[in-house]
């Protein structure tokens, strides 16, 4: 195994292939349950996943191999990312397992780990799952081979609880809401908790049949719903991923908020209510200038990590900060979960909505954007074009035109074989010139 097993959001690869193989499935869930279970006591794991075909697949190899080494397994079903952190923690399991590939399409899929707490594993604690996955296993003897059971009210607790990031003794009614579930894995949730809450409903994306998970649908598609948002007359439309931990939000005309506009939301309407964590927003590196410059005029602080709802989620904890999250829609907000939660978030813009009385278009418009523009650019697995010597003076070219005004982010995707460069500056045509100028000596370096 010449590359790392773990990506930046667990492991990820194309369904049937290294590594997401029902071989390697088994083998990670016989190196975490050695890693999990240090003594003879019960030892508990929870498994969600969301609707690919391939989980099936994945889930019971993972069950074999934490039951191999004396685990007993909850099987969830299919449930939200956040639902595992949740469940992993009140169930007092030692570890939480959720299979998804996020937003991806129903051809790739992924493992993610939660320890106890409910938190994704730390870099650490994966490094020292993979070198046990490079070694041989002592197995549990006959007579310690872990149980497995299938929990019947999972998807039922996570959403009483989901409904926590609403406000108390308000309701929905009269608000019509469209709801993109993108097939995955909160297609029954999702819309069942609005509809409690009062909200008249229209459900997208909520027939999953295993291979339409994210397609055309969902928060990386959400043409769907702002269509659908229009042709109903609706308030607002909610579009979640795949495995529901990003949220992207539709106006009444149609328009499109993302994580940035949704966390600026929040921000603000927690430092007005004392809520927000020594008045600061952890964000990462892609999140908008335009969101950092609001921000500091309103006397509240941003502070950057890398790409990752884990990277944010570390620096959340490090500082104790309650809110943050990224442009993409990953909303994590810790006084009520763990991780990203899509339909939480949701609700909170929801209920920002019912108090003031405003319509969408207003709330999900917090802050004017710096135009931004992202190149992803195929790697073919050759040399590392970021070491090419006509891809570094592109680039040192391209911050010296930006000076002050703009910024250059060059990174190589965690999860897919993608460079990308993304740029912003208040100037748009020089905002097009130097991305361009830059992608193009990457393309000719590959």
């Amino acid at each position: 195994m010449a590359d790392s097993l773990f990506g930046t959001d667990g492991v990820r690869g194309r369904a049937n292939s290294y590594p997401m193989t029902a071989k390697m499935a088994l083998k990670l869930g016989e190196a975490a349950g050695k890693y999990f279970r240090k003594d003879n006591r019960e030892h508990r794991v929870v498994i969600g996943k969301d609707t690919r075909r391939s989980s099936y697949m994945v889930e019971y190899a993972m069950t074999g191999g934490f039951t191999s080494t004396g685990m007993s397994v909850f099987l969830l079903g299919p449930v939200p990312t956040p639902a595992v952190g949740l469940l992993t923690r009140s169930m007092r399991a030692d570890v939480g397992v959720m299979i998804s590939a996020s937003h991806n399409p129903y051809y790739d899929n992924g493992i993610k780990f939660f320890g106890p707490d409910g938190y994704k594993l730390s870099d650490q604690a994966e490094a020292e799952i993979e070198e046990l996955v490079k070694g041989e296993i002592e197995l549990a003897a006959p007579e310690n081979i872990g149980e497995a059971t299938r929990i019947d009210d999972a998807l039922g607790r996570y959403m009483e609880f989901a409904k926590t990031a609403f406000p108390r003794k308000r309701i929905l009614e009269g608000l019509k809401v469209v709801i993109d579930c993108a097939n995955g894995a909160a297609y029954k949730a999702a819309p069942i908790v609005l509809w409690e809450l009062g909200a008249e409903v229209i459900p997208l994306g909520v027939s999953p049949n295993g291979f339409n998970i994210n397609d055309n649908c969902g928060s990386t598609y959400p043409q769907k719903a702002a269509a659908a948002v229009v042709a109903h007359g609706a308030d607002v439309g909610i579009c979640l991923d795949g495995d529901a931990d990003r949220v992207i939000l539709i106006d009444e005309k149609g328009g499109v908020a993302d994580g940035d506009q949704i966390m600026g939301l929040i921000a603000m309407q927690w430092a007005q209510s004392g809520q927000l964590a020594h008045d600061t927003l952890v964000a990462t590196v892609m999140s908008n200038m335009g969101l950092e410059k609001h921000l500091r005029s309103q006397g509240l602080n941003m502070l950057r990590t890398q790409v990752g709802d884990r990277h944010v989620v570390a620096e959340m904890r490090r500082g104790g900060f309650n809110l943050g999250g990224e442009q993409s829609g990953h909303i994590v907000m810790r006084d009520y979960v763990t991780t990203g939660d899509g339909l939480m978030a949701g609700l909170q813009f929801l209920g920002a909505l019912v108090r003031s009385g405003k319509p969408a278009s207003e709330l999900g418009h917090v802050f004017d954007p710096y135009p931004q523009v992202l190149e992803n650019i195929t790697l073919s697995g050759g040399p590392d074009p970021m070491e090419n010597r006509a891809v570094m003076q592109a680039i040192a070219q391209g911050e010296a035109d930006f000076g002050t005004q703009g910024r250059l982010l060059i990174r190589k995707s965690g999860t897919e074989p993608l460079l990308r460069v993304m740029g912003e500056c208040e100037d748009a045509g020089l905002l097009k010139q130097v991305v361009g100028n830059v992608s193009d000596a990457v393309r000719a370096a590959v």
